[in-house]
C-alpha cells in the first residue's frame, strides 16, 4: 500500500474517531459545547500536516451531517459550519514541521509551545467560521438586547475557549508523555 494512501486512510479513521468522541455530551444547548473530538483531530493535523489535516477535518464535519448531529437551518449555513468551519481545523497542520523538529531536537518546551500554537490556530480557524455563520444565520435567536454579533461572538468564543483549553490540556500531556505520537512512523508499511 502506498504511503499517501495510508495517510488518507489514517485521516478517515481519525475523522470517524473524532466524530464518535464528539458524541460525548459536553453540550449546553446547541450553541455552547466542548468538542471532545478536537484533541484527536488536532493531533492528526500536527502529525500529518496542512493538506491531510484539511481533508480529515473536512470529513469530520461531513460525518456530523451524515450521522444527524448537525444543526442546519439552511444549506448555506450547513455548508459554512460543517464543511468550511470544520475543515479550517486543519490549519493546525501549519505547525507540523516545527512540532516534528522539536521532537527531533528533544526540545520538550518547544514541542509543547508548538502544540499550543497549533491548537490555538486550528481552533480559532474553526470558530471564526462558526461566528460568521452565527451572526448571519443564528443572530435572530439572540436574547433581547443582544446584537447578533455579540451573541455569536459570545457563544462561539466561549465554545472556542473551552474546546481550545481542553485540547491544549490533552495534547500537552501527550507531548510530555508520548511525543512520538506526533511523528508518523517510518516502517516497511509506509506509515
Amino acid at each position: 500500500m502506498s504511503k499517501n494512501l495510508n495517510i488518507w486512510i489514517e485521516g478517515t479513521i481519525i475523522a470517524a474517531l473524532a466524530t464518535v468522541l464528539s458524541l460525548i455530551p459536553f453540550n449546553i444547548g446547541p450553541s455552547f459545547s466542548v468538542t471532545v473530538g478536537a484533541p484527536v483531530m488536532i493531533l492528526y493535523c500536527l502529525r500529518r500536516g496542512l493538506v491531510p489535516g484539511f481533508f480529515a477535518s473536512f470529513l469530520w464535519g461531513v460525518l456530523h451531517i451524515l450521522i444527524g448531529t448537525a444543526y442546519i437551518l439552511t444549506p448555506l449555513q450547513g455548508f459554512i459550519e460543517y464543511f468550511i468551519a470544520f475543515g479550517f481545523t486543519g490549519l493546525a497542520g501549519l505547525f507540523t514541521p516545527k512540532v516534528q523538529q522539536a521532537i527531533a531536537d528533544q526540545n520538550q518546551k518547544s514541542l509543547v509551545w508548538q502544540v499550543i500554537l497549533g491548537t490555538i490556530v486550528g481552533t480559532v480557524g474553526r470558530y471564526f467560521w462558526h461566528t460568521i455563520a452565527g451572526y448571519y444565520f443564528w443572530g435572530s435567536y439572540a436574547p433581547e438586547g443582544w446584537s447578533a454579533w455579540f451573541y455569536s461572538i459570545t457563544l462561539n468564543g466561549a465554545s472556542a475557549l473551552a474546546t481550545g483549553a481542553f485540547t491544549i490540556m490533552v495534547l500537552a500531556v501527550i507531548a510530555r508523555t508520548n511525543p512520538q505520537l506526533f511523528v508518523p512512523k517510518k516502517s516497511a508499511r509506509g506509515y
